[in-house]
């Protein structure tokens, strides 16, 4: 297995979404209440149903078959990309989240996109700066961009912008306007990460003995910051850029609320509120998906900007 780094990637990508899996399923299936007394509205003080409209809809569904038997139907079915039938809607589950999916990737992408520019600029001019009070300023930012709740800064951005400014629209999916505040309010915790790591791996990079070296060749104030820090610190910020970008999917929940976005968030509140398990599974999976999929790329990536990692892998094959 120590010769094929990739298969070992893959196997423990499947292994990733079979735990994804199977935890959503044990969660939901300990969680109280009844997604059918839900759908029937005999909960919590509605409408009551008959005893055989209750059995009816339970077997229906599956869900009066002991709980394995239940798990492996789920899990084959899966395997076909087929997550079952909403028990809130009666939609297929895996077709509602896919039509949700596009807008949340639109907001995810344009947040991750921001957060890269403006966490990024915040390390490299708050390190490479001359100005001690400059860097102090920019390098307090990240930690306070961390500590702020989400929802706070979506509802601030909406006052501010929309209300007082009404520059951007404060709620609905519509148009690219609609876009900027989501993303911005996710790219905030996002880009405060990122200026962090960089920051610090900027600073242990110029510490380095190899960047005297350079110095003493007589190399430019640039060359020794872009074209030697920048480059390796770049790396570990690479890393963490494949982790930040699948909790972005996550940070849609509470943002699409916010905002009143369509979404897979929306999706996701609902499916949850309603024990949906097929939705709630069906997200599940592909949020754990995108996770896997977007560390396989950076790991792909990473020997081809920095060879040396190839290289100890070759020698951590032959020991």
């Amino acid at each position: 297995m120590k010769s094929f780094p990739l298969l070992r990637r893959v196997l423990q990508a499947v292994v990733v979404l079979w735990a994804a899996f199977t935890l959503s399923f044990v969660i939901l299936y300990l969680l109280p209440g009844d997604a059918v007394l839900t759908k029937l509205g005999s909960a919590e003080g509605g409408p009551s149903a008959s005893p055989a409209q209750i059995a009816a809809l339970r077997a229906e569904y599956g869900l009066d078959d002991p709980v394995l038997v239940q798990y492996g139907r789920h899990l084959l079915a899966a395997l076909h990309g087929d997550f079952g039938t909403s028990v809130a809607t009666g939609d297929d589950a895996t077709h509602q989240v896919l039509t949700a999916l596009p807008p949340t990737l639109a907001v995810s992408g344009l947040a991750l996109v921001l957060a890269i520019v403006f966490g990024g600029g915040i390390a490299v001019l708050g390190t490479f700066t001359r100005s001690r009070w400059v860097s102090q300023l920019l390098l307090s930012l990240p930690p306070l961009g961390t500590s702020l709740p989400t929802f706070w800064v979506g509802l601030l951005l909406i006052q501010l912008f929309s209300f007082q400014l009404r520059l951007f629209p404060a709620l609905g999916s519509t148009g690219f306007a609609s876009l900027v505040l989501p993303a911005v309010t996710l790219s905030l915790p996002t880009g405060a990460i990122i200026a962090q790591v960089l920051a610090k791996s900027l600073r242990t990079q110029l510490a380095e003995p190899y960047i005297e070296v350079v110095r003493a060749k007589g190399a430019s104030r640039r060359r020794v910051h872009f074209g030697h820090a920048l480059r390796n610190a770049g790396l570990p910020a690479l890393t963490l850029v494949g982790v930040v970008a699948g909790n972005l999917l996550a940070g849609s929940v509470v943002t699409e609320t916010v905002f009143s976005r369509d979404g897979l968030g929306r999706v996701t509140a609902s499916a949850v509120t309603a024990q949906d398990v097929p939705v709630v599974q069906a997200v599940i999976v592909l949020a754990a998906f995108f996770f896997v999929v977007l560390n396989l790329v950076v790991d792909l990536v990473y020997p081809l900007l920095d060879p040396r990692v190839s290289v100890r892998k070759e020698v951590s094959a032959h020991v």
